[in-house]
Protein backbone atom coordinates (compact mmCIF):
# COMPACT_ATOMS: atom_id res chain seq x y z
CA UNK A 1 0.00 0.00 0.00
CA UNK A 2 1.33 3.47 -0.94
CA UNK A 3 1.15 6.40 1.51
CA UNK A 4 0.81 10.08 0.74
CA UNK A 5 0.82 12.50 2.69
CA UNK A 6 -0.95 16.22 1.47
CA UNK A 7 -0.55 19.69 3.06
CA UNK A 8 -2.30 22.74 4.10
CA UNK A 9 -5.01 23.25 2.01
CA UNK A 10 -6.61 26.17 2.88
CA UNK A 11 -9.57 26.56 0.99
CA UNK A 12 -7.89 26.00 -1.98
CA UNK A 13 -10.38 23.51 -3.85
CA UNK A 14 -8.94 23.98 -7.68
CA UNK A 15 -5.33 23.89 -6.58
CA UNK A 16 -6.14 20.53 -4.42
CA UNK A 17 -8.27 19.44 -7.60
CA UNK A 18 -5.06 19.95 -10.06
CA UNK A 19 -3.01 18.21 -7.20
CA UNK A 20 -4.99 15.32 -6.95
CA UNK A 21 -4.64 14.80 -10.95
CA UNK A 22 -0.53 15.23 -10.38
CA UNK A 23 -0.70 12.17 -8.11
CA UNK A 24 -2.02 10.21 -10.22
CA UNK A 25 -3.59 7.88 -7.24
CA UNK A 26 -3.68 4.18 -7.31
CA UNK A 27 -6.25 1.94 -5.66
CA UNK A 28 -4.27 0.98 -3.00
CA UNK A 29 -2.85 4.61 -2.04
CA UNK A 30 -3.48 5.66 1.39
CA UNK A 31 -4.27 9.58 1.69
CA UNK A 32 -3.29 11.18 4.98
CA UNK A 33 -4.68 14.55 4.79
CA UNK A 34 -2.46 17.13 7.58
CA UNK A 35 -5.70 19.80 8.27
CA UNK A 36 -6.38 23.29 7.66
CA UNK A 37 -8.95 22.03 4.80
CA UNK A 38 -10.74 25.95 5.50
CA UNK A 39 -10.08 29.43 5.96
CA UNK A 40 -8.46 31.95 4.19
CA UNK A 41 -8.70 30.36 0.71
CA UNK A 42 -11.59 30.97 -1.85
CA UNK A 43 -13.66 28.27 -1.48
CA UNK A 44 -13.73 26.39 1.60
CA UNK A 45 -16.96 24.49 0.93
CA UNK A 46 -15.59 23.07 -2.26
CA UNK A 47 -12.92 21.29 -0.81
CA UNK A 48 -14.94 19.79 1.86
CA UNK A 49 -16.92 18.59 -0.58
CA UNK A 50 -14.04 17.38 -2.78
CA UNK A 51 -12.62 15.57 0.02
CA UNK A 52 -16.27 13.97 1.13
CA UNK A 53 -16.33 12.83 -2.46
CA UNK A 54 -12.43 11.46 -2.32
CA UNK A 55 -13.05 9.17 0.33
CA UNK A 56 -15.98 6.71 -0.92
CA UNK A 57 -13.18 5.85 -3.26
CA UNK A 58 -10.47 6.12 -2.12
CA UNK A 59 -8.31 5.32 1.37
CA UNK A 60 -8.26 8.69 3.63
CA UNK A 61 -7.66 9.79 6.84
CA UNK A 62 -8.19 13.46 7.64
CA UNK A 63 -6.14 14.89 10.49
CA UNK A 64 -8.08 18.20 12.85
CA UNK A 65 -6.11 21.16 11.91
CA UNK A 66 -6.21 24.53 14.25
CA UNK A 67 -8.33 25.86 11.97
CA UNK A 68 -10.90 22.97 12.59
CA UNK A 69 -10.54 23.29 15.61
CA UNK A 70 -11.43 26.75 15.61
CA UNK A 71 -14.37 26.19 13.47
CA UNK A 72 -15.48 23.88 16.25
CA UNK A 73 -15.02 26.54 18.90
CA UNK A 74 -17.26 28.59 16.55
CA UNK A 75 -19.93 26.23 16.31
CA UNK A 76 -19.92 24.80 19.82
CA UNK A 77 -18.91 27.63 21.77
CA UNK A 78 -19.88 30.33 19.77
CA UNK A 79 -16.04 31.48 19.53
CA UNK A 80 -16.49 34.03 16.27
CA UNK A 81 -13.71 36.55 17.05
CA UNK A 82 -10.76 34.30 16.73
CA UNK A 83 -12.00 32.27 14.07
CA UNK A 84 -12.79 34.99 12.04
CA UNK A 85 -9.98 36.77 12.30
CA UNK A 86 -8.36 33.89 11.62
CA UNK A 87 -9.91 33.50 7.47
CA UNK A 88 -13.07 32.18 9.11
CA UNK A 89 -15.18 34.87 7.41
CA UNK A 90 -14.21 33.35 4.08
CA UNK A 91 -14.97 30.21 4.98
CA UNK A 92 -18.76 31.53 6.48
CA UNK A 93 -19.06 33.55 2.55
CA UNK A 94 -18.19 30.12 0.89
CA UNK A 95 -21.14 28.21 2.77
CA UNK A 96 -23.36 31.50 1.67
CA UNK A 97 -26.11 30.41 -1.27
CA UNK A 98 -28.06 32.28 -3.78
CA UNK A 99 -30.86 33.77 -1.56
CA UNK A 100 -27.85 35.12 0.59
CA UNK A 101 -28.58 32.39 3.48
CA UNK A 102 -25.53 30.55 5.15
CA UNK A 103 -25.80 27.20 5.79
CA UNK A 104 -23.26 24.36 6.21
CA UNK A 105 -24.37 21.02 5.79
CA UNK A 106 -24.49 18.75 8.80
CA UNK A 107 -22.09 16.15 6.58
CA UNK A 108 -19.24 19.05 6.45
CA UNK A 109 -20.27 19.94 10.61
CA UNK A 110 -19.41 15.67 11.07
CA UNK A 111 -16.73 15.75 8.46
CA UNK A 112 -15.05 18.20 11.11
CA UNK A 113 -16.04 16.48 14.30
CA UNK A 114 -14.72 13.27 12.62
CA UNK A 115 -11.03 14.64 11.74
CA UNK A 116 -8.49 12.88 13.84
CA UNK A 117 -5.51 14.65 16.17
CA UNK A 118 -3.04 11.89 14.84
CA UNK A 119 -2.03 9.41 13.04
CA UNK A 120 0.54 6.63 13.83
CA UNK A 121 2.40 3.68 11.83
CA UNK A 122 5.63 1.55 12.47
CA UNK A 123 7.80 4.46 10.50
CA UNK A 124 5.76 8.07 10.69
CA UNK A 125 3.45 9.53 13.38
CA UNK A 126 1.55 12.31 11.44
CA UNK A 127 -0.04 15.28 13.40
CA UNK A 128 -0.77 18.60 11.73
CA UNK A 129 1.60 20.57 13.21
CA UNK A 130 4.25 19.33 15.24
CA UNK A 131 5.42 17.55 18.68
CA UNK A 132 7.63 19.15 21.79
CA UNK A 133 10.81 19.17 20.61
CA UNK A 134 12.32 17.73 23.97
CA UNK A 135 10.46 14.47 24.21
CA UNK A 136 10.53 11.48 22.56
CA UNK A 137 7.58 10.72 19.82
CA UNK A 138 6.20 7.92 22.70
CA UNK A 139 6.67 10.73 25.55
CA UNK A 140 4.15 13.11 22.93
CA UNK A 141 1.83 10.31 22.62
CA UNK A 142 1.69 9.25 26.24
CA UNK A 143 1.16 13.05 27.22
CA UNK A 144 -1.15 13.63 24.46
CA UNK A 145 -2.10 17.42 24.54
CA UNK A 146 -4.06 17.93 21.31
CA UNK A 147 -3.33 21.88 21.07
CA UNK A 148 0.47 20.92 21.06
CA UNK A 149 -0.46 18.47 17.53
CA UNK A 150 -2.48 21.47 16.43
CA UNK A 151 -0.67 24.61 16.89
CA UNK A 152 3.22 23.33 18.27
CA UNK A 153 5.79 25.30 16.02
CA UNK A 154 9.07 24.98 18.49
CA UNK A 155 10.25 21.69 16.68
CA UNK A 156 11.47 23.68 13.09
CA UNK A 157 14.07 25.77 15.39
CA UNK A 158 15.35 22.61 17.60
CA UNK A 159 18.92 21.69 16.69
CA UNK A 160 17.88 17.72 17.74
CA UNK A 161 14.84 15.95 17.91
CA UNK A 162 14.83 12.83 19.83
CA UNK A 163 12.37 11.15 18.21
CA UNK A 164 11.89 7.64 17.20
CA UNK A 165 10.16 8.15 13.99
CA UNK A 166 9.54 10.12 11.41
CA UNK A 167 7.24 13.20 12.09
CA UNK A 168 5.22 14.90 9.18
CA UNK A 169 3.60 17.87 9.69
CA UNK A 170 2.11 20.96 8.07
CA UNK A 171 0.98 23.88 9.91
CA UNK A 172 4.09 26.51 9.58
CA UNK A 173 4.74 27.75 5.76
CA UNK A 174 7.84 27.35 4.54
CA UNK A 175 9.02 28.17 1.11
CA UNK A 176 9.99 24.36 0.16
CA UNK A 177 9.51 20.87 1.99
CA UNK A 178 11.18 20.69 5.47
CA UNK A 179 12.77 17.02 5.41
CA UNK A 180 15.57 16.84 8.37
CA UNK A 181 15.19 12.94 8.38
CA UNK A 182 12.48 12.05 11.57
CA UNK A 183 10.85 15.67 10.61
CA UNK A 184 8.85 16.44 7.31
CA UNK A 185 6.88 19.68 7.64
CA UNK A 186 4.70 19.77 3.84
CA UNK A 187 2.73 23.24 4.83
CA UNK A 188 4.30 25.15 1.29
CA UNK A 189 1.68 28.25 2.29
CA UNK A 190 -0.41 27.37 -1.14
CA UNK A 191 -2.58 30.03 0.13
CA UNK A 192 -0.20 32.39 0.53
CA UNK A 193 0.32 32.62 -3.19
CA UNK A 194 0.75 36.58 -3.43
CA UNK A 195 3.96 35.69 -1.37
CA UNK A 196 6.73 34.84 -4.07
CA UNK A 197 8.28 32.19 -2.02
CA UNK A 198 4.74 30.33 -1.42
CA UNK A 199 1.85 29.63 -3.06
CA UNK A 200 2.01 25.39 -3.73
CA UNK A 201 -0.45 23.04 -2.37
CA UNK A 202 2.38 19.89 -1.70
CA UNK A 203 1.99 16.33 -1.12
CA UNK A 204 4.66 13.55 -0.53
CA UNK A 205 4.57 9.81 -1.08
CA UNK A 206 6.22 7.22 1.55
CA UNK A 207 8.15 6.00 2.55
CA UNK A 208 9.88 6.73 -1.03
CA UNK A 209 9.56 10.71 0.15
CA UNK A 210 8.97 11.56 -3.50
CA UNK A 211 7.14 14.58 -3.44
CA UNK A 212 4.54 16.73 -5.91
CA UNK A 213 4.51 20.48 -5.82
CA UNK A 214 0.97 21.70 -7.38
CA UNK A 215 1.12 25.49 -7.78
CA UNK A 216 -1.49 28.15 -6.67
CA UNK A 217 -4.76 28.08 -9.03
CA UNK A 218 -7.71 28.84 -6.91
Amino acid sequence: MGMIAIGDIHGCARTLERLLADLDIQPDDHLVFIGDYIDRGPDSKGVVDRLLELRKTTTCTFLRGNHEDLFLGYLDKDEYDIWAINGGIQTLESYRDESGAITIPEEHIQFMRDTEIVFETDEFVFVHAGMRPGLTVAENLENADPQVFMWERSHLKAAELPWEKTVVCGHTPVSEPVDRGNLLNIDTGCVFYTNASLGMLTAVRLPERTYVVTPFSG
